[in-house]
């Protein structure tokens, strides 16, 4: 069976499959990732503060996101994104943003949801005398949250903040229903174009299989070294 396969197509396409497809896509993960994470810990923020509005606000959006297929929500940010900007501006007709700026702005706000529940985890994994003290101490509720509560929810969280960008990684790939070059629209694109469906989408699979595994065992030895500091 190994015989009919052609590796030499794959290693053609090496240099095309990593510096523009995988370059794409670790670009779209990690700024994905970081706005995730600011928009949830604030999405976390707005539903342990106390506000009955706010609260229910961050809560209907949280499980509004996580109740809708990421492919659905990619093709509705990139139809609607537009006709949402040409409202915005008052334009004459729908502002053009691009298939990046579309898909990042729906992984962002995609991400958030699920950044939001694993921070307001965390926060609520504090003790509750750390903020009482920090009160007593003079620090203002800003202040407790950024110097105090914050950074020791983030440490505690981090392997598995760690772990759903590994997901976010691995759903990245969906943007090739945009027809966007990441590195399995870029596995495509050489396998229509060779007639190797096969070996490029298998090679596709070991990547991101690969890629993953390294980072989930990172993920377990950061977990191990994170419980013995505490």
């Amino acid at each position: 069976m190994l015989g009919n396969f052609d590796f030499d197509v794959i290693r053609r396409a090496l240099p095309y499959l990593f510096y523009e497809g995988m370059t794409f896509t670790l670009t779209l993960t990690g700024l994905a990732a970081f706005g995730g994470l600011v928009f949830g810990t604030a999405l976390a923020l707005m539903r342990l503060s106390g506000l009955k509005l706010l609260g229910r606000i961050a809560g209907v959006y949280v499980d509004f996101m996580r109740s809708l297929p990421l492919v659905l929500v990619i093709f509705w940010f990139y139809f609607l994104v537009p006709y949402i900007g040409q409202w915005l501006t008052g334009a004459s007709r729908p502002i053009s943003v691009g298939a990046f700026a579309s898909s990042l702005i729906t992984f962002i706000m995609f991400e958030a949801a699920y950044f939001s529940e694993i921070m307001r985890a965390g926060i609520q994994s504090i003790s509750r005398g750390q903020p009482a003290a920090a009160s007593a101490l003079g620090l203002t509720y800003a202040q407790t949250m950024r110097y105090v509560v914050l950074p020791q929810a983030f440490r505690n969280m981090l392997p598995v903040l760690i772990t759903q960008t590994i997901v976010l990684f691995q759903d990245t790939s969906l943007v090739y229903v945009l027809s966007i070059t990441d590195f399995l629209g870029a596995a495509s694109k050489v396998a229509q174009r060779d007639g190797r469906l096969v070996e490029m989408y298998l090679f596709a699979a070991v990547v991101y299989f690969t890629i993953s595994c390294i980072a989930s065992f990172g993920v377990r030895r950061l977990q191990a070294r994170i419980a013995i500091i505490r």
